[in-house]
């Protein structure tokens, strides 16, 4: 288990990691979101102890990584966005050197290294000089070392960077399979690598966790506000715009002709419908289309994806940053008259 409290991180003045509190289980496979910037790989090093948090704490199976590293350390598999490879060594060589590090018992590191390598398609890669590998390769190379040691927590910075679409594929195949026996975590701010692997998501902005569920609790938790689009044969364009509008729920309608074969024959509407509750309307659209005299041709309802939570959940709260720093005082340099100019000071 994992038990972040409170992670802070400072950089001067900058704020990279702001209160951060969270718990991982076995079992499952997290999903650490956010753009560039936000705090994701400064979070991902300080759970693995590579930087000292400026306040709170971090706990691996009840081990402290700044108080008791050692334990908390043999119990990770980190593989950085960029991964910690040696370019002189060949693949077997580097993944030897990578389980005496990581104190796999010298009987058992053939066997280790052989295994991580068929875990990760690198075999027919052992004798090549990592310097001449692809990036795909050396992406799957640092996923090796990750695993060597079979350790029980998994975490993975920006994991198919520098891979191909089937390359992609394979790694999350790969990593789908150790989810029953590990905690996973990986960062993106990829919203598809997202999606198509992760059980439960944090959503970070800003270095702050603005959002923490499952994809389809947050996808549902935005899906307050509904479109509804549909194409009808009719000719009454006011008629249908107007019992549209009559329906209780509905917020507001647009109605278009969308083709008009003339020569008497009906015309094809589209109407666009939106309202701002949870209950779905489609029944009563049905409902008011028919009382109109006109016949449906399609109707469809726009739900919201993991990217509307994230462009809103992060959108919002860049907004809200940007308020808070026109709202603070700005600075007048010193040995200066009260009506000069003041000189805001932004933050770095």
């Amino acid at each position: 288990m994992i038990e972040v409290e409170h992670l802070t991180r400072r950089f001067g003045d900058h704020i990279a990691v702001n209160d951060l509190s969270f718990t991982a289980d076995k079992g499952t496979i997290y999903g650490f979101l956010g753009p560039n910037g936000a705090g994701k790989s400064t979070t991902m090093n300080m759970m693995t102890g590579y930087v000292a948090p400026s306040s709170g704490t971090v706990k691996i199976d009840g081990f402290d990584i700044t108080k008791q590293p050692e334990e908390a350390k043999k119990r990770i598999g980190y593989l950085p966005e960029i991964p910690p490879v040696y370019p002189d060594m060949t693949v077997k060589e580097y993944l030897f050197f990578a389980a005496e590090l990581k104190e796999v018992p010298k009987a058992d590191r053939a066997k280790a290294v052989a295994n991580a390598m068929e875990k990760t398609g690198t075999k027919n890669m052992e004798n090549r000089l990592i310097r001449n590998l692809s990036k795909g390769y050396k992406q799957r190379v640092g996923l090796a070392q990750a695993i060597i040691n079979n350790p029980d927590i998994i975490i993975l910075d920006e994991p198919t960077v520098g891979l191909d679409p089937e390359q992609q594929k394979e790694m999350f195949d790969y990593v789908r399979t150790l989810r029953e026996d590990h905690i996973i975590i990986l960062s993106s701010h990829i919203l598809s690598d997202v999606s198509a692997l992760c059980d439960y998501v944090w959503i970070i902005s800003n270095g702050k966790l603005v959002a923490s569920d499952k994809p389809e609790n947050l996808r549902t938790s935005m899906n307050h506000k509904q479109e509804i689009l549909i194409d009808v044969l009719g000719d009454d364009q006011q008629a249908l715009a107007e019992a549209l509008r009559r329906i209780d729920l509905v917020s507001g309608v647009d109605v278009s002709v969308s083709k008009d074969p003339g020569k008497g024959a009906p015309k094809e509407l589209h109407a666009v419908i939106h309202s701002e509750q949870t209950l779905d309307i489609r029944p009563a659209v049905s409902q008011a289309v028919f009382s109109s005299g006109m016949y449906f041709l399609s109707m469809n309802r726009n739900e919201s994806s993991l990217e509307d939570v994230f462009l809103s959940l992060t959108s919002q709260d860049a907004g809200n940053q940007k308020n808070d720093r026109k709202s603070r005082p700005s600075k007048a340099r010193k040995n200066k008259s009260s009506d000069s100019d003041p000189k805001e000071v932004s933050d770095r």
